[in-house]
């Protein structure tokens, strides 16, 4: 496979993981700020996902109609859902013989409804929860359709790699995030019911459920998103599976180029599964951002040795 058509398909993946897993983070953040009795704040949020700096943000960070408009349908926001969505159409144009008609007619038509004005308007001044999932179904439907008509060849082993680097990266930013709300103080939120809503931004809670029996405590909630094998949207399962989906590629690669990103992911993957950090404030804090760094230096390795980018 040429390395334009494998680096196009790749981030299409990226883009779209990015954007269907932030769709439900602000579904959940807008519902959960109608709960809010304090003020709510979406102060970490635009700090992870606006391209504006700080002093212009602040001015709008209490109001969620602004911040969402920001967030989903701002052209001008260079980290927003319609620039995403824009970005992964282009990609998948451009290598139209190497995905599925399916896969093309689904994301085009994911560009057009996000380009329908009721969209925007319920966003600015309706009923956010209803353009939101609309959004976060057209998604469901993206996934559904790459999984069951993409042939299992190298494209799919891109594709595959694109989606769990992309999927790894916001699961951390989203823990970030949440712990950023808390001052990374997990005495004092130790048994705080809204962990719930991390669980429900990376569709995790049923689970959560189930495998501790409903109890939610802040050491479990963490031990869930980074580790548990059995959760798709786990920082474990994710390397799993990026992983597993690179060692795909040996045949087709330079022995050079394989075995220095198979180190890079591998000692990620290490890393991640022998760490026990869900219970300390300091290490968790510095051991996020350095599995952060840890994913970019492998994507920026991917764009280096396997698309011909310098």
């Amino acid at each position: 496979m040429l390395s334009r058509v494998a680096e196009s398909i790749f981030w299409m993946a990226r883009y779209m993981e990015r954007t269907n897993r932030m769709l439900r983070m602000l579904h959940t953040k807008y519902i959960s700020s109608q709960d809010e009795i304090t003020d709510f704040s979406w102060n970490s949020v635009l700090k992870t996902y606006s391209d504006k700096p700080e002093e212009e943000f602040v001015l709008f960070e209490k109001d969620s109609s602004k911040v969402l408009e920001h967030l989903v349908t701002d052209r001008d926001n260079s980290f927003s859902v319609i620039n995403n969505i824009i970005r992964a159409r282009e990609n998948a144009r451009s290598v139209q013989d190497h995905i599925t008609k399916e896969v093309w007619q689904c994301l085009n038509e994911y560009f057009h409804v996000i380009r329908d004005p009721s969209i925007e308007f319920n966003i600015q001044k309706g009923d956010p929860v209803t353009s939101l999932e609309i959004l976060i179904r057209q998604g469901m439907l993206y996934n559904g359709t790459v999984d069951v008509t993409m042939a299992r060849e190298e494209g799919f082993n891109f594709l595959n790699i694109g989606r769990f680097l992309s999927r790894a990266v916001i699961t951390t930013d989203l823990l970030n995030i949440k712990l950023t709300e808390y001052n990374y103080d997990l005495k004092k939120h130790a048994e705080d019911p809204t962990w719930r809503f991390l669980l429900y931004s990376l569709s995790g809670y049923e689970l959560y459920l189930k495998t501790n029996r409903g109890n939610l405590y802040a050491k479990l909630v963490i031990e869930h998103v980074l580790y548990n094998t059995d959760f798709p949207h786990s920082l474990l399962y994710s390397l799993t599976r990026l992983k597993r989906y690179f060692e795909r590629l040996k045949d087709k690669s330079t022995p050079e180029s394989y075995s220095q990103l198979e180190f890079r992911i591998g000692r990620c993957f290490n890393n991640i599964k022998y760490s026990n950090i869900a219970g300390n404030s300091e290490l968790l804090k510095k051991f996020l951002q350095e599995i952060r760094g840890e994913l970019f230096d492998i994507a920026n390795l991917f764009n280096k040795l396997y698309f011909g980018n310098t």
